[in-house]
Formats: structure tokens, C-alpha cells, sequence
């Protein structure tokens, strides 16, 4: 797939068939999520794979938009760990450039994702660090549900030009 057809037609996916990912596809998502830029190449992302029935199942007893998540046949965690960083604050950006990363990647492969979002929502990271045992210092960030979509994506045109200024705001 070209990858302007998957930037265009990637769409957030709420719905999956029971068909298993194979683990080499899950090795290409994660791979491309750690080839997103990262502020001094710090690279602060750390990924959790989650397979497990019951624990994908408890995921939408503390985060309320997480419901597709119980019928996906996988999640990955993205977390952030900026600890020792020499640009710690950088993080959200260089974690929210991975998660895109790994969506277009799904989305290439013909698999579906959605982003939800955790942080900066204490409640789900609490929900987060307990479900998976994170340490302290490791701030959960996003979790993208992977499957193959049960229903097919299709391009739409976003583009307002509206909302684009030349040279100064209003130009």
C-alpha cells in the first residue's frame, strides 16, 4: 500500500473479527513504532503486548472508551519513560509520533487500530499501572487495539483549507 492511501484511509477501528494477528505483524507494528523521530534520538518509549483475554477484558472497567478493546485479539501499551533524559518534557511528543507510526503501519498491513487515549488522565494511568504492574517512573500513554477490521476502511476528505494561514494568522 502506498503510504498516502494509508494516511488517507486509516480510520479508527472499533470492530474486529476473531482472526488471530501473527506475531510478525506485531513485530512490524512495533518496529515501526520505534522508528518515530524522538527528541536527541532519546527514544523513550517502552511497549507492552497484551494478548490476554481477562486482562483486555478489564481494561474498559477503568477507562471509560476502551470498550473495543475486550473483542480485539490484541493491544499494545505504549508508556513513556523519561527518567534520565536529557529532554524529559519531550516525551508526549516523541510516545504520540510512535502510536502514529504503529497506526499507519497496522493500517498498511490491512489491520485495524484505534487510539485511545490514557494520558494525562490519572485515572486510567493508575488503571494502567495496576492491570500491568508498571513501576512508578513508567507513564502509561496510549493503547492501540489491533485486529483485522470487521468493516472496510474507505478515504475521506478532511482537508479544510479553512484552517490553513500564510506568512501570519489571517493570511
Amino acid at each position: 500500500m502506498e503510504l498516502l492511501d494509508a494516511i488517507h484511509t486509516r480510520r479508527s477501528i472499533r470492530k474486529y473479527t476473531d482472526t488471530p494477528v501473527d506475531e510478525v505483524m506485531i513485530e512490524t507494528v512495533l518496529r515501526a513504532g520505534m522508528a518515530a523521530p524522538s527528541a536527541g534520538n532519546q527514544q523513550p518509549w517502552r511497549f507492552v503486548v497484551i494478548t490476554d483475554r481477562a486482562r483486555l477484558e478489564a481494561i474498559p472497567t477503568f477507562h471509560p472508551y476502551a470498550k473495543m478493546v475486550a473483542q480485539a485479539p490484541l493491544a499494545i501499551l505504549a508508556c513513556g519513560d523519561p527518567d534520565g533524559k536529557k529532554w524529559p518534557t519531550f516525551w508526549v511528543q516523541d510516545l504520540s509520533a510512535a502510536t502514529q507510526n504503529m497506526l499507519l503501519a497496522a493500517r498498511g498491513l490491512g489491520l485495524g487500530t484505534v487510539w485511545v487515549g490514557i494520558y494525562p488522565e490519572q485515572d486510567r494511568m493508575d488503571g494502567f499501572r495496576r492491570l500491568f504492574g508498571l513501576p512508578d517512573h513508567i507513564l502509561p500513554f496510549s493503547l492501540v487495539p489491533l485486529g483485522w477490521p470487521a468493516t472496510p476502511f474507505e478515504a475521506l476528505d478532511r482537508f479544510r483549507p479553512e484552517l490553513v494561514h500564510r506568512e501570519i494568522w489571517g493570511g
